[in-house]
């Protein structure tokens, strides 16, 4: 079998890396949740982390590793914005000048944030301009190092110390329920499932109007789909990475999908009875769990809530909504 991009040395080395940098986030239990699906359920909730999102463990990881003169040079990403904020806060506490490529529509929230963070925002439509040229043409114009949102071995390394973390705190787990957008998170938390607890099954959860990775992983190569409209703006690749897609074929049991109302309806669930924020491609995974999309009674199952950058007028919209 051909070695795969990153190793649970890399995931642990990542660890120690973005120690003292990243938050170490909590994991929730709910009695409610436990009760309503005849399982045990462990949240391990990024929406907690720095800027909100488990983005930055890859993002810190990645930047903390370049040269003197990428360092000097800038970063430059594409994101519709955690990874941007994350990429954008990263680069602050490590002393690097930062471009992003946001789409024009991206939360305002998360514009705002990355421009608070002190990057430069650059603008684009995603629904008629390709990101990845846009960017490749923007790093060889500035000199810039371009650290994608997923697929990059030392993003990818950085995302699996969720799960590591996970681990350590719950204990084996039967099952690991992981939001999939580009497969950054997925990628890097299965290096890290199987090298902790192999028995544990990995399944990705991704919105419905994007299942590109669910049809990837059954015909065994990338599927590249029109960006999907969905409220899990996250989420929004059209395909999975060259370095993730190995490592999701290679280690992932399955991929679900959940539609926007049910992600509509777990963020109800959060705020109502855990008392916390999510945003929608952050409930990806709880979705599935909740919505019985996976099989789990009588499973202890690790969940990945992945962010929170959610636009409040908007989250008071869906809260309403019946």
């Amino acid at each position: 079998m051909t070695a795969l991009p990153i190793t649970f040395d890399d995931v642990s080395a990542a660890h120690e890396r973005i120690r003292g940098a990243a938050h170490r986030t909590p994991v929730l239990t709910s009695t409610t949740a436990d009760a309503a699906t005849g399982a045990t359920l462990y949240f391990k909730c990024e929406n907690f982390q720095r800027m909100g999102a488990f983005k930055f463990r890859g993002a810190y990881n990645a930047i903390a590793q370049f040269t003197p003169q990428q360092k000097a040079a800038g970063v430059l990403a594409f994101s519709s914005g955690n990874h941007a904020q994350a990429i954008a806060l990263s680069a602050r506490l490590l002393g690097v000048h930062a471009v992003i490529l946001m789409p024009e529509d991206a939360p305002a929230v998360k514009i705002e944030a990355t421009r608070g963070y002190g990057a430069e925002v650059v603008l684009y439509d995603r629904y008629k301009q390709d990101r990845e040229a846009l960017a490749v043409q923007l790093a060889a114009e500035r000199g810039l190092t371009l650290i994608p949102p997923y697929d990059h071995p030392h993003v990818m390394a950085g995302q699996g110390t969720a799960a590591k973390e996970l681990f350590e705190d719950a204990g084996p787990l039967d099952l690991l329920l992981v939001c999939l957008g580009g497969g950054g998170l997925l990628s890097g938390c299965a290096v890290a499932a199987r090298a902790l607890h192999p028995g544990c099954r990995v399944i990705g959860v991704e919105p419905e109007a994007g299942n590109d990775g669910q049809r990837s992983l059954r015909s065994g190569e990338i599927v590249h789909i029109e960006t999907p409209r969905t409220i899990a703006d996250g989420a929004q690749t059209q395909h999975l990475g060259q370095y993730t897609f190995p490592v999701i074929r290679t280690l992932v049991d399955d991929i679900v999908t959940v539609s926007d109302a049910e992600l509509v309806d777990t963020m109800r669930f959060f705020a109502s009875r855990m008392k916390i924020v999510a945003e929608p491609t952050g409930c990806l995974a709880a979705a599935a769990a909740l919505q019985g999309k996976v099989d789990i009674r009588g499973k202890r199952v690790g969940v990945i809530v992945s962010g929170g950058n959610v636009d409040m007028v908007r989250f008071g919209q869906w809260m309403q909504d019946q």
